[in-house]
């Protein structure tokens, strides 16, 4: 485990291992620890994997100061993890709700960016909407799955507004291709990665500006890749179509049933994808 300094003093920590040019790498979650994201599928067999520890999460310290926990503030983080690295350039892969944070880093150092990995984004901080009838259409796709009647009724509650604890962990096999024992022993580790007090910062008041960045990606001139699940509820191909198009060289990848973690859906697939873009 590798640690340094942020800007503000927090000690802030990452897991660096496997072999080859370094790629940093930024959880989703928001604001889970780096844990869940494993080797990535073997990636690491590629890359050296650098995977960052968000302040408050994991190996890394609590910063007194809580309003540090928004996204455009976790962007100094980046930056500060960049410096330690001593990186003129760094290749960022960010998954999730962490693409937000790699999206913002882009538009405010597009010179720091080498190329940009988008696995399952969130499209938050460009203000795409997914509509309730877009998750529906992605989640009839599994209407053959045993778990699909229990986990369908609970989805319609959450997209009602009416979700609760129990309907969230209910719809929790939508995520993955195959809701087997590695699925579940998967989600059991990940809901205990997650630091709820930052993730409800995270996207506050202020977070996000999508008109500016828009614009600004416009100017990114870094290639990027959108990894997108074929079966992902969270992140359905049609908006990553949408979301691809605000990039000036951005390329759409759908991973053929993959869910939200393309990684342990088929590690060979997206290992063979992210590798041939980062190459």
């Amino acid at each position: 485990m590798d640690s340094f300094t942020s800007y503000d003093g927090v000690e802030l920590a990452c897991r660096v291992f496997g072999d080859g040019p370094p790629v940093v790498c930024l959880p989703g979650g928001p604001m889970q620890a780096s844990a869940y994201l494993g080797d990535l599928g073997g990636l690491s067999a590629q890359r050296q994997l650098i995977m960052l520890d968000l302040r408050g999460t994991g190996q890394s310290d609590m910063p007194e100061d809580t309003a540090s926990y928004r996204c455009d503030r976790l962007v100094d983080d980046v930056e500060a993890l960049r410096e330690h690295l001593g990186l003129d350039r760094m290749d960022l892969l960010a998954h999730s709700a962490g693409t937000n944070l790699a999206v913002l880093y882009a538009t405010r150092h597009p010179e720091r960016v080498g190329k940009l990995a988008l696995i399952t984004p969130s499209v938050i901080a460009v203000g795409i909407t997914i509509s309730g009838e877009a998750r529906r259409a992605t989640a009839l796709l599994r209407k053959d799955e045993p778990w699909f009647p229990l986990a369908f009724a609970a989805l319609e509650k959450v997209l009602a507004g009416q979700g609760t604890g129990d309907a969230f962990q209910a719809i929790a096999p939508f995520w993955y291709r195959r809701w087997d024992e590695t699925a579940q022993a998967h989600k059991a580790a990940e809901d205990g990665q997650r630091n709820s007090e930052a993730a409800a910062v995270f996207g506050s008041e202020g977070a996000f500006d999508p008109e500016a960045t828009r614009a600004a990606l416009t100017r990114c001139t870094s290639p990027v890749l959108l990894l997108a699940g074929a079966v992902d509820l969270n992140s359905p191909p049609p908006a990553m179509t949408e979301l691809a198009e605000l990039f000036p060289r951005a390329e759409l990848i759908v991973q053929a049933g993959a869910g939200h973690f393309p990684w342990l859906d088929d590690a060979d697939q997206f290992v063979a994808t992210i590798s041939a873009f980062l190459r």
